[in-house]
């Protein structure tokens, strides 16, 4: 039964593109893997609170991602 695991920094996407990154993250998997494996793959998007992820030794928070995505 796979696993997809999405982690994100919380308060950079809100419920609709999580929904959305969801949906399109199963189609994706079962694209790969086959109709029949729809029922038994799981999508699962965890959030990491903001300033608990670093890059470089540098704490990232929703607002720098948003930053460098244009946002």
């Amino acid at each position: 039964m796979p696993l997809v695991d999405i982690q994100l920094i919380e308060g950079v996407f809100d419920a609709t593109q999580k929904r959305d990154m969801n949906r399109k993250v199963m189609d994706a998997m079962v694209a790969v893997e086959g109709e029949a494996m729809r029922g038994v793959t799981s999508v699962r998007v965890q959030e990491v609170a903001s300033g608990g992820w670093a890059i470089g030794g540098k704490a990232l928070t929703a607002a720098d991602v948003k930053a460098m995505a244009g946002r």
